[in-house]
């Protein structure tokens, strides 16, 4: 199973440098799990540089994969893991998802460089 970063979708979609990094996850919707938060970072980010249409067929697109939504136990986790990683809130809810479901977590966020069960590339400036 796999969660992919919201910076990660937004990587992907934009065919940035980074694009073939993610598309592994993103496309294979069978082991995609998608957090509900990052529905809501994606779909934000995409109607501020677009328009509304193109925001609702990303998270069409996000969909195919399965939304998990945050429940109690995962918003516990999350609070221990931002605590023990120095993390902010999104991205705790993000791995505390992503170890909830036992998958690899996604992204180019340089928080996550060196901690387990991540699969983390540096993000490329400049394009």
């Amino acid at each position: 199973m796999n969660v992919v970063d919201s910076s990660g979708w937004l990587e992907y979609l934009a065919d940035g440098p980074n694009a073939k990094f993610f598309a592994a996850a993103v496309e294979n919707a069978g082991d995609l799990l998608v957090p509900t938060l990052s529905l809501y970072e994606v779909f934000k980010r995409v109607l501020q540089q677009r328009n509304e249409d193109q925001a609702l067929q990303t998270v069409a697109l996000m969909q195919q994969g399965r939304v998990v939504e945050l429940n109690a136990a995962v918003a516990l986790a999350a609070a221990k893991v931002g605590i023990t990683h120095r993390l902010p809130l999104a991205d705790s809810v993000m791995l505390a998802t992503a170890r909830a479901h036992g998958a690899v977590f996604w992204t180019q966020d340089a928080d996550f460089e060196n901690i387990a069960d991540v699969r983390y590339v540096a993000k490329i400036r400049g394009r």
